[in-house]
């Protein structure tokens, strides 16, 4: 009986256990939603990766609208700067395209975390918290150069290995606006400077 009881007890325990490192997957929360820079500021830390929107020099769809996925970082975990870094090849089809124009826009969602779907959120929610910065890009060398580095690899650490013929380059994306859409009532926009001055995401302890 006592080797039934230990037993049922160590199970318990593993129970509880991996209920706390499931609950530890989101121990953090989005600020207030009337606190819409910091909201945006959340949302662009805690991606990897992003929708980037380019104006296409590509037959059959020149001068049209052309989303690609590109992977992101605005820095590594909790350090996040709040500018977007990107690695890019000119061999890639949208990179050709800010060549000719590199204004572009960035589509960023927490649908892509465990967050909406823990929530029940649906990603076209108002809830799932997105981000669309309107801005160029613009690529980057020297000490921002080693920085963008180190935001990327450190959160794509496959990137290491992607083949060096293809000349590879750091580039940010410069952002001219931003737009919020966290809650009900609409989308709400976020300048630059209201942007880059709010506090990064806090953790919830």
């Amino acid at each position: 009986m006592r080797s039934l009881w230990g037993a049922v007890r160590v199970f318990l325990f593993g129970l509880s256990l991996a209920s706390l490192s499931l609950s530890g997957a989101s121990l953090f929360h989005i600020p207030p939603h009337d606190q819409v820079a910091r909201v945006a500021r959340f949302v662009a830390h805690q991606v990897d990766w992003a929708s980037m929107a380019t104006i296409s020099t590509h037959k059959p769809v020149v001068g049209q609208p052309f989303s690609n996925v590109f992977s992101v970082s605005d820095g590594p975990r909790g350090s996040g700067s709040g500018v977007p870094y990107m690695y890019l090849t000119r061999m890639e089809i949208s990179v050709q395209d800010l060549e000719v124009s590199p204004v572009a826009s960035l589509t960023m969602s927490l649908a892509q975390t465990d967050y909406c779907r823990q929530q029940s959120f649906d990603p076209q929610s108002p809830l799932c918290a997105h981000i669309i910065l309107s801005g160029s890009v613009q690529e980057v060398n020297g000490t921002e150069a080693e920085f963008a580095k180190k935001a990327l690899f450190t959160r794509h650490p496959e990137m290491i290995d992607w083949p060096s013929d293809h000349n590879w380059f750091f580039a940010k994306f410069n952002i001219t606006q931003v737009w919020v859409l966290d809650y009900f009532g609409g989308v709400k926009t976020v300048t630059p400077d209201e942007y880059f001055q709010a506090t990064p995401y806090r953790k919830h302890h």
